[in-house]
């Protein structure tokens, strides 16, 4: 394995022939029944890892997926926690989550995501900016911000409208309404959607053909595209704003306090906006 991916403690790496690179995000605690957080550590390998895959020559195309329940469980709690509570871990994420949405797009080696069960949180970023996108039938793809008491900051508003429509958008990123697997297919979320037994075949079918192809013109087609998405840039930061600022206001200390306790929020129906 390349040195430039010692250091990463979060992430797993698996190198596969044709300069396939697979990128696991583990289970909560290493444990196959969970789902992989994204605690303090794993947020930031995620934002930083795609600078490493874009300068690593070995590397022509990335695999990402989830081990264990689902593809990703968004925030750790704990993490969550201390953002609403301090200014300096609020600032820190808020560039790791800016990083993290800027570097995918900016990666030049194509991106296919696999995910199976729950895909929330920085997992999502990644598995909606993917150049190929591939869901389970029982993917179950959740935008949770509003629930959390916060604006759907992240990744949403630069790439939602562009891949489902305004109106979809609004109904799921307002309501945290999920979307299966086959829903996110029709409505042009994700690129396909797959029995979960093909899931992994078929991300590797794909990027066998990527890894295959003029690595010149598949790079350089991608970076055109993603200019659409550089385009919404403002917007995306905008709402990652917007998200951050939510963090220091008090329907996120009820928004926590209701996920712990496993029950619907109850956020106070007066807005100082």
């Amino acid at each position: 394995m390349s040195d430039r991916y010692a250091a990463y403690t979060s992430l797993i790496f698996h190198h596969h022939p044709d300069g396939i690179l697979e990128l696991v995000m583990p289970g909560k605690g290493g444990r196959a029944d969970s789902l992989s957080t994204a605690d303090a550590n794993l947020h930031r390998e995620l934002a930083d890892v795609w600078r490493d895959i874009d300068a690593d020559p070995e590397v022509r195309v990335v695999i990402i997926r989830g081990e264990g329940k689902g593809f990703s469980g968004g925030g750790d709690l704990g993490l969550v926690a201390e953002m609403a509570e301090d200014f300096a871990v609020r600032a820190r994420v808020w560039r790791e989550a800016r990083d993290l949405v800027y570097n995918v797009i900016n990666c030049s080696k194509p991106i296919v995501s696999a995910m199976h069960g729950a895909a929330v949180g920085a997992g999502l970023v990644v598995g909606l900016l993917a150049d190929i996108s591939i869901a389970s039938r029982n993917a179950r793809i959740i935008d949770g911000h509003t629930r959390l008491g916060v604006a759907a900051g992240d990744h949403a508003a630069i790439v939602w409208p562009l891949l489902c429509g305004m109106a979809k958008a609004k109904y799921h990123l307002l309501l945290c309404e999920a979307v299966s697997g086959e829903e996110a297919e029709r409505i042009g979320l994700v690129s396909l959607c797959v029995d979960e037994a093909d899931l992994i075949p078929r991300a590797f079918e794909v990027a066998g053909k990527l890894a295959h192809g003029s690595q010149t013109a598949i790079r350089w087609t991608k970076y055109s595209l993603n200019n659409w998405l550089r385009m919404a840039g403002p917007s995306f930061d905008a709402s990652l704003a917007l998200e951050f600022m939510g963090f220091s206001g008090p329907d996120v200390q009820e928004g926590i306090q209701s996920l712990r306790e496993r029950r619907p929020p109850s956020f106070d129906p007066k807005s100082p906006f």
